[in-house]
């Protein structure tokens, strides 16, 4: 066997990174390279176009190993598998529970049911699980949070009663009062208190995770990724303060908490942000010195059992502790870290349900969200979630349908089945980029968790109106990016589809799916759910309301590329009001181009040329047309101010406000 230390390709000789500095800065012929190249993220910090070996040093994330502490490669350590979750409104018991066995047999192992408080009842809860084994499955339940632990309560009144062993049941009872807080602005329940109620009505369901920290809400208004993230410690980490205050013990609350994160189409950076958040809750969590308590049958490390039956035989030389379960046993091979003295690390293991985010869907194109979803689902199983949910591309403007369920269930099945990313644990580690995005992500993250938790933690500032506040002007933000196309949607304010229809499609009215009863106001600030379309549907959903589709006709004159390129721009920038473009090759003269544009009964006429020539062309042009219809110049040429001194306005080039332009068009246009 050749040596594991030989060098492939000896022959070629290693490049030094002031070599590939060299040439790139000769390829970029004395362009800047920190404007040309590096990126600066949203985040706060700068990516640069390449990452060597050297930007390792010194990072600690590098020697992590896949579950073990902390957890930066994820709490698996044989293999990458995650469930497959779909959730299911409950309007009957019976239906609820029809489509539940169906789509076990087609691919799902986790399932989530939202119930109303007021079908709460032991037959409602028997109708809706009869025939699901429990055991078999992850149960997830969401009520109205005033009757958590009643819900908890049922449940466990039914599995004693159908004589399922607690220790072996998986799920969650959404308790996540400060979410609702968010959404709707009003506190109507006290969280310590019911905290407290519902871990003693679930104590017997020792893997049943009961407070939830929906980092998902922050995701779908528009949160940047390191918002999403600190807030979502500092959330948790609410949960551990208050409650350990009020007497609980920190691995109870620890191993109570789930994680319910939004995935955005930022590939890299949510690999990289799952991965940091892993790492930093388990050290939130150390530092509360959790004592680990393998018992209960919440602790993962093995320690306390040993899987035998009661009647178990093992004599005094047996060491897979069923001899003492109250004390841990494993000696110097326990992989919890409980013998270290820093407390149990099974308790710091943070578990992560990830969602695809609605920020980003759109009611246009609406297969195009099939793409956003699908690289969303393979970066956070890439990086290591315990379950998912993927949104059927048409959930921003349809209920529920076989066909979108389908596909959406298909999508992480395909990831599965044929991919294989369930094989592999972390595979993104070692890659210079991601354990850099790694770090810095975590640096950004822990920066807003500390602000935080000095301000009072994380529900004085969901009180205050702070969270609220800084991820409402992150939402802003995007929202001008968008208009200004520096954030890109494809299908929407990028490429749309020329053709396309509405039809019977309208958007649902709020994404969030909460509704404040009329004349209720909140009693502070709340999140603006409005997703990142929302601003150019509702212009092209005016565009079809107004019965007549404007025509925009392409006067391309002059050099040949250049007027291509200006009416393939100019037709993707007014296409996305929903005007009909009208393209052509070429016109020898503008009063030719004018008179075709005349007879195809254009409302606009859009000049393409080169910069040069429109000094030749557009005045004579927009004479020619004498204000039978709106006159654009595409491009922005150095002669401008002569053409608008001759009563020429309307310019469009790549450093307008598409928005805001469009706008304008159709307030001229749509009289």
């Amino acid at each position: 066997m050749a040596d594991s230390k030989e060098k492939l390709f000896p022959e070629f000789p290693p490049v030094s990174t002031q070599q590939w500095m060299e040439k790139v800065t000769a390829d970029l012929k004395g362009a800047d390279f920190e404007k040309k190249l590096v990126w600066k993220t949203n985040e706060g910090f700068k990516v640069q176009p390449f990452y060597r070996m050297e930007n390792l040093e010194g990072l600690k994330t590098v020697g992590s190993v896949p579950g073990q502490f902390p957890f930066l490669r994820g709490i698996k350590q044989n293999n990458n598998e995650w469930l497959v979750r779909q959730d299911i409104q409950v309007e009957c018991p019976k239906e609820a529970n029809a489509k539940a066995l169906d789509i076990l047999n087609k691919g799902i192992d986790a399932l989530g049911f939202r119930l109303k408080a007021a079908d709460l009842n032991a037959d409602f809860i028997e109708t809706l699980l009869e025939g699901i084994c429990a055991e078999c499955v992850e149960l997830n339940f969401t009520t109205c949070q005033q009757h958590v632990v009643e819900l908890a309560r049922l449940l466990t009144a039914y599995f004693t009663k159908k004589g399922y062993e607690g220790k072996k049941l998986n799920g969650s009872v959404n308790f996540d009062p400060m979410s609702k807080m968010l959404a709707k602005g009003k506190e109507k329940i006290d969280l310590a208190e019911t905290a407290q109620a519902l871990l003693e009505a679930t104590k017997t369901l020792p893997r049943y995770r009961v407070l939830g920290v929906d980092a998902l809400a922050l995701n779908n208004a528009g949160a940047y990724i390191y918002q999403e993230l600190g807030y979502a410690l500092a959330w948790g980490n609410e949960y551990l303060r208050r409650l350990t205050e009020a007497g609980a013990p920190a691995a109870c609350v620890a191993k109570n908490i789930k994680f319910n994160f939004g995935i955005s189409s930022n590939y890299f950076l949510e690999i990289a942000k799952f991965r940091a958040a892993r790492m930093l809750w388990a050290n939130i969590v150390a530092a509360y010195n959790p004592e680990c308590d393998c018992a209960d049958g919440s602790c993962d490390c093995g320690c306390g059992t040993c899987g035998c039956d009661d009647d178990c035989q093992c004599d005094e030389s047996c060491d897979c502790g069923c001899q003492d379960s109250k004390e841990c046993t494993c000696g110097s091979e326990c992989t919890c870290g409980c013998q270290d003295g820093k407390g149990c690390r099974c308790a710091a293991r943070m578990h992560i349900h990830a969602e695809t985010s609605s920020f980003n869907l759109t009611l246009f194109d609406p297969y195009v969200n099939l793409l956003r979803t699908q690289t969303e689902t393979m970066s956070a199983a890439l990086a290591g979630v315990e379950s998912m949910t993927v949104s059927p591309f048409d959930k921003v403007y349809a209920g529920a349908n076989d066909f979108s369920e389908r596909l959406a269930r298909n999508q992480q099945l395909l990831l599965k089945e044929e991919s294989h990313f369930e094989k592999v644990i972390d595979p993104a580690a070692g890659s210079y980029y991601i354990e850099t995005l790694t770090v810095s992500i975590a640096k950004q993250a822990w920066e807003l968790f500390l602000a935080t938790e000095e301000a009072g933690g994380f529900y004085a500032a969901v009180k205050a109106g702070h969270v609220q506040a800084a991820v409402n002007e992150s939402n802003k933000t995007r929202h001008t990016a968008m208009a200004q196309r520096r954030e890109i949607l494809l299908g929407t304010n990028q490429y749309p589809n020329f053709t396309e229809l509405t039809g019977d499609k309208k958007p649902v009215a709020c994404a969030c799916g909460c509704k404040q009863p009329e004349g209720c106001e909140p009693d502070f600030p709340t999140l603006n759910f409005k997703r990142a379309a929302d601003e150019f549907e509702t212009l092209r959903l005016q565009t079809e309301a107004a019965g007549k589709r404007p025509k925009a006709f392409m006067l391309t004159i002059g050099n040949l590329a250049m007027r291509q390129a200006r009416a393939q721009f100019s037709c993707n920038f007014l296409a996305c009001a929903g005007y009909e473009v009208i393209d052509n090759l070429g016109f020898d003269t503008v009063e030719a181009g004018v008179d075709a544009a005349m007879a195809a009964k254009a409302d606009i006429v859009v000049l393409c040329s080169s910069d040069d020539e429109y000094a030749t062309y557009a005045i004579p042009a927009f004479k020619a047309l004498d204000g039978r219809a709106l006159f654009i110049i595409a491009g922005a040429p150095a002669c401008m101010d002569e053409l608008k001194a001759a009563g020429i306005e309307h310019f469009i080039h790549v450093r307008v406000n598409v928005l805001e332009t469009l706008k304008e068009y159709n307030a001229k246009l749509l009289k």
